[in-house]
């Protein structure tokens, strides 16, 4: 049976820490790729008033660790909300440098979120599903032309597309060129299942994102949840998924001075499935 790569290891999972020492610490762990959080909010491992100045900075950092860097996990702001001439200048600036940064790190892709941090639409949700994909859309193009991908998380527990219906939704709009991450803990979350929604969306799933979750609760170690891991891993090779996948233990139950015990711990489990 071929197998799915080990996992890498989100730099979100040490979010707590600066991004040289959660470098550091993921290599510590033996983990050879990371995903590169860029979060505002949740990791700061990028500063979001992303100059060139801080571009080449944080490559410098990624490229000293050794890591290879799979996706840059970042977010332009809020795909479903209408903007004005000059927020519609600053938003293309921000994701000309995230680009930026995804080609000096020697990433894949560039993941943006899937809506705002809101379930409630902008305008409605019809539209607003509509912007979202239209945006998406947008930024695969600029991407493409760098030799780059565009990825899309969804569903996401907190942004508008907050349930597995509502990604399909979403996914039936996306210009193909747009790839989707399978989260385990936000579908799990929402009530989904990721096995169930490796099959449904065979053939778009371009990432997998790693977390245990319970029905409204995405913050879990791996085996403190309701994750079948067996079930989705078995569901990806079974459509013939080829991509990768990383740990993303964006976790509150386990102090910090716990995590790389915990990460190299969920790592090893995963690896034997």
């Amino acid at each position: 049976m071929e197998c799915l790569p080990v996992p890498g290891c989100s730099t979100i999972s040490f979010r707590h820490l600066p991004l040289p020492a959660a470098l550091a610490v993921v290599a510590d762990c033996g983990f050879a790729e990371i995903d590169l959080g860029a979060l505002p909010g949740v990791c700061d491992h990028v500063p979001y008033d992303l100059t060139d100045a801080a571009v080449r900075s944080v490559a410098g950092q990624v490229r000293a660790s050794g890591l290879a860097v799979r996706s840059v996990n970042g977010d332009i702001g809020d795909l479903n909300r209408p903007l004005v001439p000059a927020e519609e200048e600053a938003r293309a600036a921000h994701l000309r440098r995230l680009l930026d940064l995804t080609a000096e790190c020697g990433a894949r892709a560039l993941v943006l979120p899937c809506g705002a941090l809101s379930h409630e639409p902008v305008t409605s949700l019809e539209a607003d599903l509509d912007l979202v994909a239209d945006q998406l859309g947008r930024a695969a193009a600029l991407a493409a032309d760098r030799g780059l991908e565009l990825w899309c998380e969804a569903p996401h527990l907190y942004r508008l597309c907050h349930t597995v219906d509502l990604a399909r939704q979403l996914v039936a709009r996306l210009d193909p060129a747009v790839g989707l991450v399978l989260d385990t803990s936000h579908v799990v979350a929402s009530g989904g299942d990721p096995a169930a929604f490796a099959h449904r969306f065979a053939g778009r799933i371009a990432h997998v994102h790693l977390r245990d979750a319970t029905p409204g609760q995405i913050n879990l170690s791996i085996g403190n949840g309701d994750v079948d891991f067996a079930a989705t891993f078995a569901a990806l090779r079974a459509t013939g998924y080829r991509g990768h996948s990383s740990l993303e233990l964006e976790t509150r139950d386990v102090a910090d001075e716990e995590r790389p015990a915990a990460a190299v711990k969920a790592a090893a489990y995963l690896a034997t499935l």
